[in-house]
């Protein structure tokens, strides 16, 4: 074997392993913006590419195409190098050049279909990205055909005369120098407008100046342009011109109405530019439709529980007062922070502290323990004009704490909306609340207590008293 061809193969394995090394001891990617996008049917290089491209994408994740394809290189060099020891050098030419044709499978096809596109019109450059990501395609994809012509070179017959070069060859001259005519002086042309909010007249003030946009791309657009400074997923699109922004949405729905409008889909939900998906459902009707579905099946399933949480509610024994409340009424109420509250007119910006951890009171504010931080529970309030005898039976816990009342309006509010009539009997002034409790120790003690555990009783009545009275 001569010097000259471990020269050229030393030469390709280090030429296809460099990016890839670079990449694994230096590079840092988490601000890399990546693109792909769908184009129409006046593009078809791009059509093609993207039905190829995850099928290569799968071939070359195997190990054997790492690394720009060192170790195939290096198996190849191993065949080629056995195959001349033992007399079998013919067999070793056509393994090395098997390799060298498999390189050049994945490589190729990319720079022919981008030139196709560029031949066929300029504008169908726009779908494989911003000039400088175009850039770098380009000269990648001249970069990974060294290391195979290299192999080529490496393995001919040197006592074979210098010949015509082939017509593969000839073609292969081509493709690179119809790249080079058609694909980098189109780098030469401007990146696009991006345009802003007002332009975009996202505040629908009617001042907008943006033009050849429907409704649907203008709205996509603002979504994005306002998120940009606020969302760090989006933000990378800050500086992407309009164009640039639509193609990617444009494909990001393609992928999602392949997968019924799901967004979640791992096609989406995995995509290079999937940070669009927030804004997607103003420039998709799929997405949008099954985003309404979604939260219309979410509705329902919701209002089934509530109206299960209400039946068992329902199905608890009414209590029975001593004495004749002013006003009565029961509620399932929910809460996504440990109590159900009522806040007086302009009272309330802070929450008391719990007394007991089962009721707090302020000036207008009114806390009291409902869950094990989120839940319902099944509350019944009374309102007397005087002191209601005590009842403790059937009840795990019973407090009686002060409650001034700056208003006359003490109305228990959950977080879905519902709420208590007015439980204050006499209007401004001081009162006193007892709250009884059962229930607290099945919701603590399992992940998930039977419907309807935690009952709530509050009663609320006039009284001068400061003291808190703990009874159980």
């Amino acid at each position: 074997m001569s010097r000259r061809s471990w020269v050229l193969w030393g030469t390709a394995l280090a030429w296809a392993a460099g990016p890839g090394l670079y990449d694994w001891l230096w590079s840092e990617t988490g601000d890399e913006l990546y693109f792909s996008a769908v184009s129409g049917g006046s593009c078809p290089g791009h059509s093609i590419y993207l039905f190829i491209e995850q099928p290569v994408w799968a071939v070359l994740d195997f190990p054997l195409f790492w690394y720009g394809g060192a170790p195939l290189i290096l198996l190849a060099f191993a065949a080629w190098h056995i195959g001349i020891r033992i007399r079998r050098a013919r067999a070793g030419r056509i393994a090395a050049r098997s390799a060298a044709a498999t390189l050049l499978s994945f490589c190729l096809p990319q720079l022919v279909l981008l030139t196709v596109d560029a031949a066929l019109d300029p504008g169908c450059l726009d779908p494989w990205g911003p000039p400088d990501m175009l850039t770098w395609t380009v000269g990648m994809g001249l970069y990974s055909l060294v290391p195979p012509l290299l192999i080529l070179h490496a393995v001919r017959d040197p006592r074979r005369l210098p010949v015509r070069r082939s017509r593969p060859a000839r073609a292969l001259a081509a493709v690179v120098a119809a790249t080079a005519v058609l694909l980098l002086p189109s780098q030469a042309t401007p990146p696009g407008k991006v345009s802003t909010e007002r332009e975009l007249d996202c505040g629908r003030f009617g001042d907008g100046t943006v033009t050849g946009l429907g409704e649907a791309e203008k709205s996509f657009l603002c979504q994005v342009r306002r998120h940009a400074s606020d969302d760090p997923a989006v933000e990378r699109w800050k500086g992407v011109p309009d164009r640039i922004v639509l193609a990617q949405g444009r494909h990001l729905c393609d992928l999602a109405t392949r997968h019924g409008g799901d967004v979640n889909a791992p096609a989406v939900r995995d995509a290079p530019h999937a940070s669009l998906t927030s804004a997607l459902p103003r420039l998709c009707p799929p997405v949008a439709r099954a985003q309404e579905a979604e939260a219309q099946r979410q509705r329902e399933e919701e209002e089934r529980y509530v109206a299960e949480m209400e039946r068992a509610c329902a199905a608890r024994p009414r209590h029975r007062p001593r004495i004749k409340p002013v006003r009565q009424a029961s509620a399932t109420m929910w809460t996504e922070f440990w109590t159900i509250d009522a806040r007086e007119d302009g009272y309330g910006a802070t929450a008391p502290t719990l007394i007991e951890e089962l009721v707090g009171t302020a000036p207008g504010v009114l806390s009291v323990w409902a869950a094990d931080e989120v839940g319902f529970a099944c509350v019944t309030g009374e309102s007397y004009a005087r002191r209601p005898p005590l009842q403790t039976k059937g009840w795990h816990e019973v407090v009686d704490v002060a409650y001034e009342s700056p208003t006359g309006s003490l109305v228990i509010t959950d977080m879905s909306g519902k709420s208590l009539p007015d439980l204050t009997s006499g209007g401004p002034g001081a009162y006193r609340v007892r709250v009884h409790l059962r229930g607290r120790e099945l919701v603590y003690q399992q992940p998930d207590p039977p419907d309807g555990a935690v009952e709530l009783l509050i009663m609320v009545y006039p009284g001068k008293g400061k003291d808190t009275v703990v009874y159980r």
